[in-house]
């Protein structure tokens, strides 16, 4: 009978012995013995196995004394206690059937039956020695996929057994000593499974066992082993500039990985850790686009495969840095000669190409003027555009070639005086024609005096 019939007749036998009705009881620890009741006797073919199940069948009961059947079972290493060996209780004589599937695959188990009354038991029938049938092969034939990303596929032929509706994947490593399971797969068809989310360039070895509708496993099938695909090579030899205008070029010696896509460009303030993705590139070097002054970075980079596999980067990195500014000028002087303010400086560094001069003022009481002169190419600036009762105030910068400005010098600061300005003559020459007046009077004075004195000797 084929395994697939036997469990459908199995599973029908199970409900019909569930149909009894009532309380079932169970043997006396003191019985009396009747050896009129009749004993259980099973038919030509009333023992049926398989990995799972044992089915009896015994010849029916006509006498109507007999209320139901005790069923005893011994495994070889039970003893003959009867309380013990007791397995259950068909409280109907006309029950013919028994399915037991509390049993394991390629053992053997020993059955005995006893008929009871409302008065006494039977005799012990003769013992029957049944056993389960073996476990089945597995799959016949099982192929692995290598070096695949982190993963791992495994195929193989649909099992022959139409019992079998899934198959139980199981997997171990080099580190593990036996297999686990991983997974499932429903189906008998169904003969394909991916394993994903595994360790980069690690071994890993299957096997599969089928399962059938009452969750007999098969035995393991033959194994295979994989590996899976390693990471690139890391990135080597990684400099970053520390020389270039508002950004910083970062070169690194080109990759010998096969199946390479492109590079990861990762930026950082902190050299162990806060690095973000800044850029892909298919080239190996890459100028980051700064935009400001003595800008500090640390980069990393990483090379990636066509299937998205990264290599690794969390040790490599390089320090870059943005050209830092100028030196300031060193002021010198800011004097107040002739109607104009003469600043002097000293040049402090040999980048510097020109300077820019700030000049700030005070026009009105709220009016606050800025002003500034670029390009100057000595280091000298003469400011002739001045009004008396002003102060004013000047601060120099530097500027190399690539028009990066120095912080602006120490800031001087220079008064004029409270006198009225000759919008066309300077104040000095202003100054002077007065001074002139003022010595034409004295003389006229003096002249003055004399005639007054000769006067004085005529008349004396």
């Amino acid at each position: 009978m084929k395994l697939s019939t036997l469990s459908s007749l199995f599973i029908v036998l199970l409900i019909l012995i569930l149909s009894g009705c009532g309380v079932k009881p169970k043997p006396k620890d003191e019985a009396v013995v009747d050896p009129t009741l009749p004993k259980i006797t099973l038919t030509q073919n009333g023992a049926q196995s398989t990995m799972s199940s044992i089915a009896l069948e015994w010849m029916a009961i006509t006498d109507k004394r007999v209320r139901g059947i005790y069923v005893y079972k011994k495994t070889l290493n039970s003893d003959d206690d009867d309380k013990k060996n007791f397995l259950y209780t068909i409280n109907n004589r006309f029950s013919t059937h028994f399915l037991d599937q509390d049993v394991k695959p390629s053992s053997t188990y020993t059955y005995y039956f006893k008929t009871y009354s409302d008065q006494a038991e039977s005799l012990k029938s003769k013992e029957f020695n049944i056993n389960t049938r073996p476990l089945f092969k597995s799959v016949s034939w099982l192929f692995a996929k290598n070096n695949m990303p982190r993963s791992a596929k495994i195929i193989w032929r649909p099992h022959k057994n139409k019992s079998v509706n899934a198959y139980l994947i199981q997997r171990k490593t080099l580190e593990n000593s036996s297999f686990k399971n991983i997974d499932k797969v429903y189906g008998r068809l169904n003969v394909e499974y991916i394993d994903t989310n595994l360790k980069d360039n690690h071994t890993y070895t299957y096997q599969i066992r089928a399962l059938t509708f009452d969750k007999i496993a098969s035995l393991a099938s033959d194994f295979v082993t994989i590996s899976t695909k390693a990471l690139p090579f890391e990135v080597k030899n990684i400099t970053a500039t520390t020389n270039m205008a508002k950004k910083i070029k970062i070169k690194w010696e080109k990759t010998s990985s096969p199946d390479f896509s492109h590079y990861n460009v990762y930026r950082s303030k902190d050299a162990n850790r806060g690095y973000s993705l800044i850029a892909k590139v298919v080239n190996n070097s890459y100028i980051d686009n700064i935009k400001k002054d003595a800008k500090k970075y640390f980069y990393r980079v990483s090379v990636v495969d066509m299937d998205t596999l990264e290599s690794n980067h969390k040790v490599n990195s390089a320090l870059g840095m943005t050209l830092v500014k100028p030196i300031k000028p060193a002021l010198l002087e800011a004097t107040l000669i002739d109607n104009k303010i003469i600043l002097k400086w000293n040049k402090t560094d040999t980048r510097t190409k020109s300077y820019i001069v700030i000049k700030k003022y005070k026009k009105g009481l709220l009016d606050f003027r800025e002003e500034i002169f670029e390009n100057i190419k000595n280091t000298n600036f003469v400011d002739k555009d001045i009004v008396a009762n002003t102060t004013y105030r000047y601060q120099v910068l530097s500027v190399d070639k690539n028009a990066i400005s120095s912080d602006p010098s120490i800031e001087a600061e220079v008064k004029t005086k409270e006198i009225k300005v000759n919008k066309v003559k300077p104040l000095v020459e202003e100054v002077r024609v007065k001074k002139v007046e003022q010595i034409e009077k004295i003389e006229v004075e003096k002249i003055e005096v004399e005639k007054i004195e000769e006067v004085k000797v005529e008349n004396f």
